[in-house]
């Protein structure tokens, strides 16, 4: 379970959730017509090695990613990423050169996006988290596409200051993308991202966000128990805190920005992927998931 000033590596607690997802990128990838393919992914899983590496070789049966819950999950995790890189290629096209990703884990897309030239993505997270990944892309011998800048900060602290502290210009358009990350911070920690990135944000910039509808308390402990009886008891639901500061697409339309959003449940389907069933093991998950975009001003 979490506690408020918690604090992880790649392998333990809220960073073993990238390795989750990385994993998933890695074996999407392998499919015959992938959504996405993010080639560092793999990279990722098979420097930590062990359980993360076996899984992509198919010698992990009792991973969770081998599961029903694991197939469908793979799904979704490839059609939230088609749907940001989608989002993030629009707010290049409209200008924007400050690319902002809180909780960036493995994010790759400062490596495998078409960037414009003059962008700087700058990438927050713990310090272990972004140790790990700086270790595995520079013994990759590959270049990022634009200028990175790592952050390291926890988002329940002051991370604006270390974002203007690492030269952000808040007088010119930003794009912000907030993915796989609101379900593991507080009511009060969410309020302090989005009101941070409004003041931060100039006319012109976007914001993309994940965003859900906490679970009710029965169907949450019904997914933490099947997670105990699987054997995979943190890995995702024990770290969530299951709470909303407010809905995304009604924050940012409530202060100047121009939003819409999707279920995510309804984009999986027009992308031709299956939608599990609610009485699926994943089917809480996908419930109530919305895909947010908005622009300012």
């Amino acid at each position: 379970m979490r506690s408020d000033n918690d604090t992880w590596d790649i392998t333990t607690s809220v960073g073993a959730t990238a390795l989750f997802v990385a994993a998933s990128r890695a074996l999407e990838a392998n499919k015959a017509n992938p959504l996405v393919v993010d080639p560092y992914a793999e990279m990722f899983c098979r420097a930590v090695g062990g359980e993360w590496a076996d899984v992509l070789d198919g010698k992990a049966p009792d991973n969770k990613l081998a599961s029903e819950f694991g197939v469908h999950f793979v799904n979704y995790q490839a059609a939230r990423t088609k749907f940001f890189d989608s989002y993030f290629y629009d707010a290049a096209d409209a200008g924007v050169r400050q690319i902002v990703i809180p909780a960036a884990g493995l994010d790759s897309r400062a490596y495998r996006l078409a960037w414009p030239g003059g962008t700087i993505v700058y990438e927050l997270d713990q310090p272990q988290v972004l140790e790990f990944k700086r270790d595995v892309l520079d013994r990759s011998g590959e270049s990022p596409t634009a200028e990175r800048r790592e952050i390291a900060v926890d988002l329940r602290d002051d991370w604006r200051s270390a974002l203007l502290d690492s030269g952000f210009d808040p007088s010119t358009p930003s794009a912000w993308l907030a993915e796989g990350l609101l379900i593991y911070l507080p009511a009060a920690a969410q309020q302090q991202l989005f009101t941070g990135i409004d003041e931060l944000a100039a006319a012109g910039s976007r914001i993309a966000v994940e965003d859900a509808t906490p679970m009710s308390e029965a169907d949450l402990e019904q997914a933490r128990a099947a997670e105990r009886e699987s054997g995979n008891e943190g890995q995702f639901f024990s770290l969530i805190y299951n709470e909303q500061h407010a809905p995304a697409v009604e924050w940012f339309g409530n202060h100047g920005w121009r939003g819409e959003r999707m279920r995510l449940a309804d984009y999986i389907g027009e992308i031709g992927r299956p939608v599990p069933g609610p009485d699926s093991e994943a089917g809480p998950m996908f419930a109530d998931i919305e895909l947010v975009s908005a622009v300012k001003g």
